[in-house]
């Protein structure tokens, strides 16, 4: 397998990540921050109780959905901040450094999530 092929593999996996952890942001997010920052605390909607919302969350299906939420929107804003920084600021002499520090940020937080959602 050539150079060209493996960058080409990996980028392109880089940019599929990208694009799955945007549209999954751009769905859910909205509608979570809609329904429990706005219409639930002014009373437009009947909020869940404690009970319910405890119930879909003891779920491990829900916890999961919950936690890829979480790992493709922390990829897609890795994928995002390392393109603005290395090639929108030109700070290509610093690309390793960058890439480290941004996928890095996504392995401690994917990780964080897990232990919130699955302790």
């Amino acid at each position: 397998m050539t150079t060209q092929s493996k960058r080409s593999t990996s980028d392109a996996l880089a940019w599929l990540l990208f694009s799955a952890g945007g549209v999954m942001s751009a769905l859910f997010a909205p509608v979570l921050l809609l329904l429990f920052g706005v219409v639930f605390p002014l009373g437009l909607l009947a909020p869940p109780g404690h009970a319910h919302l405890s119930a879909v969350l003891d779920h491990p299906l829900s916890r999961l959905v919950l936690l890829v939420l979480c790992v493709l929107a922390l990829l897609h804003w890795a994928h995002r901040f390392r393109y603005v920084l290395a090639e929108g600021l030109q700070l290509t002499r610093l690309r390793g450094l960058i890439t480290l520090l941004c996928y890095g940020a996504v392995i401690i937080g994917s990780g964080w999530a897990a232990d919130v959602l699955f302790r």
